[in-house]
């Protein structure tokens, strides 16, 4: 222990350990997790499947492709719906092995008609898509737990009807499937119009992704798009927040593998300005201390690679505001005993002052890595603010709420 003024060494002692360890694991979650996943798969190199194929023709051999369903909970999605069906009916994979249910969560505008139109044009009369309006919002989870008894497909596709998929996500995911132990394949996800941080942001967070497959221990996924095998599937809570997480996390907590494939690809179609995406980071916030309390159990060693990725991935991004914050005034307290605490005090103060001001002032720097700090700040603010919504009761977990007088199921087939 660094030494401070005589007087003071028992009394601080414990405020050096508290800062000492706050500083530490913020430091590895952000930067020693990635850098020991990079040196993990590098000189531990895991049992891999062979590389699927890139390529698609049509042979005898596509009765051996497994059948997939396409699962679009929406709600008001008239502006991207269009756009997302043409994106389907031009997918890669046989149009007998492929259908599409689009599952209208009381929206108010008039997607399901759009769906419908887009559906006549000449190129998508092929797709075989099932149209779903239920009068009353219930909320995505809702929807996921009422549809999915009446799926028999092989393979369910959830994905974001603003999200694009590339033409060959499907062939290269079924390869993936080969495997009985596979139970969930991720892509990459992008967004179309990235700010800087938000792309810095993603390609750390899919470089993560990645490497924790090849150690065979991902967890969750995106919603924008994720596969996962039909007969694993169990009910969600209904106040489920982060569904994307929980979903694939419980299938792999059973002894599955999640996979993730760089060349499947999700776009985002759907723009976001600041205030936007601090809004939809508080509801991730939330759900992030939802899913740490819920699935408690992968914090236990017997889960081995499962339990490392989950305590230095998932449960410390829940509390690292909280260390961030508790860092910060720790250093600040002892910046008055040891020069070398005032330095350390002062730079955390700058970068918090000049970032606030960049986010406050909803300035985007044209400094890349500035950006990035101002995205991770904002997002690790918006992370605990999500955390104390849901503690005292604000999450409902549910996206916007649609009050109607009756409730009643109408599905149209093609």
């Amino acid at each position: 222990m660094m030494r401070l003024r005589k007087y003071h060494n028992m009394d601080n002692t414990w405020i050096i350990w508290v800062t000492a360890v706050s500083t530490y694991l913020v430091i590895y979650h952000h930067l020693g997790y990635p850098l020991l996943l990079r040196v993990l798969v590098r000189y531990f190199p895991p049992k891999l499947i062979p590389s699927p194929t890139r390529s698609y023709n049509n042979t005898e051999s596509d009765n051996q492709l497994s059948s997939m369903v396409v699962l679009m909970p929406a709600y008001n999605e008239a502006k991207w719906i269009a756009d997302k069906i043409r994106n389907l009916s031009s997918l890669d994979y046989p149009s007998n092995k492929l259908r599409v249910i689009l599952a209208c969560d009381g929206c108010t505008d008039n997607t399901a008609y759009i769906a419908s139109e887009t559906l006549r044009e000449v190129t998508c009369q092929h797709l075989k898509m099932t149209i779903i309006e239920y009068e009353e919002n219930e909320g995505k989870v809702a929807v996921i737990n009422k549809i999915m008894p009446s799926i028999g497909d092989d393979i369910v596709v959830m994905s974001d009807v603003s999200a694009l998929i590339s033409v060959d996500a499907l062939l290269i995911a079924a390869t993936y499937f080969i495997d009985p132990l596979v139970g969930v394949v991720n892509g990459r996800y992008q967004l179309l119009y990235p700010s800087k941080g938000e792309k810095k942001y993603w390609e750390y967070q899919s470089n993560l992704q990645y490497q924790e497959a090849q150690l065979g221990s991902t967890l969750g996924a995106h919603g924008a798009l994720y596969l996962f095998r039909r007969s694993l599937f169990s009910p969600l809570e209904e106040d489920t927040i982060n569904d994307d997480f929980v979903l694939p996390t419980k299938i792999v907590a059973r002894g599955y593998r999640s996979s993730v494939d760089k060349a499947i690809c999700a776009i985002e179609l759907e723009p976001t300005n600041a205030n936007q995406n601090f809004k939809r980071r508080l509801r991730i916030g939330a759900g992030n201390y939802q899913q740490l309390l819920r699935l408690m159990n992968l914090l236990h060693p017997q889960h081995g690679g499962i339990a490392f990725t989950f305590i230095s991935g998932k449960a410390l991004r829940v509390v690292m505001p909280f260390l961030m914050l508790t860092a910060l005034l720790a250093w600040l307290w002892l910046a008055q005993y040891h020069i070398l605490f005032a330095v350390g005090a002062a730079l955390q103060s700058v970068t918090y002052i000049v970032v606030t001001f960049f986010v406050v002032c909803n300035i985007t720097p044209k400094n890349s890595l500035l950006a990035t700090l101002c995205y991770l700040v904002s997002s690790h603010t918006a992370n605990m603010l999500g955390a104390l919504r849901y503690i005292v009761g604000l999450e409902k977990g549910r996206w916007q709420r649609v009050c109607l007088p009756t409730y009643n199921s109408i599905e149209k087939k093609r």
